[in-house]
């Protein structure tokens, strides 16, 4: 499918622990920045999408999450939609948005991702992620991937932590991986985060000091997952008619934006919900894996961007590791991954993920990164995937961009 979307406007956060801001700050700050930066008034808003996952069970707001936080903003009254999709909330908002603005509904539609995670209690900040697999089968998953770690001590964490430890360990065994390759994930991430003022870790780390942190997943050091985070991501999405007339000099264009579910199906097959996702962006963007100048991936885990270099066809299986370890994923080189930090260095704000890396690609493809711009970028993709039944994503976004 043809999309007639442009992004005119980004606006973020900056991503860590805000326990002193509320949920409405976070979204209405981001909101006005991407409005701004698009050089339009809140009164040219004629719809708003809304990506939030946790809200619920952080902050006991429910049902009218994007009314409630945008209300102070002085919208109109426009529709105002809340999207939920697991980490992929609000990369779910802005297709649908994409696919309103193509199919002629709206000129100009605000959306916007927020999430509020940090909370007193830790144990309702991690009780957010056990509602994101399948209720009835969560004992399963827990008894699966739960193993006694290192220094437990017993202390409330992610339900995924475990998760990301058996992939690592699977991934290990499968392609001859040492924990050595995890933690130059992690310090690529953090030399990318230290040049990105909105991630929530700004300090670069070497391979030996992520070696050295303490080990939360075995092999997997505190680094090499990603944390919690309070966030706002914003952006505004024009139709092609409306970019011209308000004359845009860097238009970015998205090309793709696929979203897919997770489907019943042998644990073998060919097929999954990532595979055919992938498959359907590139086709319907029209570019292959070689024509990217840059990747935003989601890296909850330092073996889920390996995995994802793999999914996303940047080099073969058995090469995805020479991609890390000769520099090519780095900053300079040939397709640099997660720019921003990524999850492991900028946070994961559950609900406004999606949009921080199409913010962060549109700042790469309008040569407005300051010092982590790739050079000469001119097509960007954002991988972002969510929940988990199964042992596979429940939810897979694909955003494909070019300028």
């Amino acid at each position: 499918m043809r999309l007639n979307a442009i992004v005119a406007g980004v606006g973020l956060t900056k991503f860590g622990k805000h326990l002193e801001r509320s949920q409405k700050w976070l979204a209405g700050e981001a909101a006005r920045m991407a409005i701004a930066d698009a050089g339009l008034q809140v009164a040219d808003i004629e719809a708003a999408y809304v990506g939030n996952c946790a809200a619920g069970i952080v902050t006991g707001q429910e049902s009218i999450r994007g009314q409630v936080v945008l209300c102070e903003l002085g919208l109109r009254s426009i529709p105002i939609l809340n999207i939920e999709n697991a980490c992929g909330s609000s990369a779910t908002a802005i297709n649908q948005a994409c696919a309103m603005v193509s199919a002629g509904y709206h000129d100009v539609v605000l959306v916007v991702g927020f999430e509020k995670l940090y909370h007193v209690d830790k144990a309702i900040s991690y009780a957010a992620f056990a509602g994101a697999v399948d209720v009835e089968e969560r004992d399963r998953f827990i008894a699966e991937h739960a193993t006694p770690q290192p220094g437990a001590d017993g202390k409330p964490r992610s339900l995924f932590t475990d998760f990301y430890g058996v992939l690592a360990r699977a991934y290990m065994a499968k392609h001859g991986a040492g924990v050595e390759h995890f933690a130059m994930v992690a310090a690529k991430n953090s030399f990318h985060g230290s040049l990105n003022p909105n991630a929530q870790f700004t300090n670069a780390m070497t391979v030996e000091e992520v070696l050295a942190q303490p080990v939360v997943a075995d092999p997997l050091t505190r680094p090499m997952v990603c944390p919690l985070a309070d966030g706002g991501s914003a952006v505004v999405v024009v139709s092609e008619r409306k970019a011209r007339q308000m004359g845009i000099r860097q238009p970015v264009r998205v090309l793709a934006s696929v979203v897919r579910s997770y489907f019943d199906h042998p644990a073998d097959a060919a097929e999954n919900v990532t595979s055919i996702a992938i498959a359907e962006a590139y086709h319907d963007a029209g570019v292959a894996p070689a024509d990217l100048n840059l990747v935003e991936l989601h890296d909850s885990s330092a073996v889920t961007e390996l995995l994802t270099y793999e999914h996303l066809q940047l080099a073969k299986p058995e090469d995805c590791l020479r991609l890390l370890v000769d520099g090519d994923t780095r900053l300079g080189g040939r397709i640099p991954v997660n720019t921003s930090g990524g999850l492991l260095r900028k946070g994961h704000p559950v609900g406004a993920t999606g949009l921080a890396q199409v913010a962060e690609i549109t700042l790469q493809l309008q040569q407005r990164a300051g010092k982590r711009q790739v050079a000469g970028a001119k097509v960007g993709l954002c991988h972002n995937g969510g929940g988990n039944i199964r042992g596979e994503v429940a939810a897979m976004n694909i955003t494909i961009l070019s300028r």
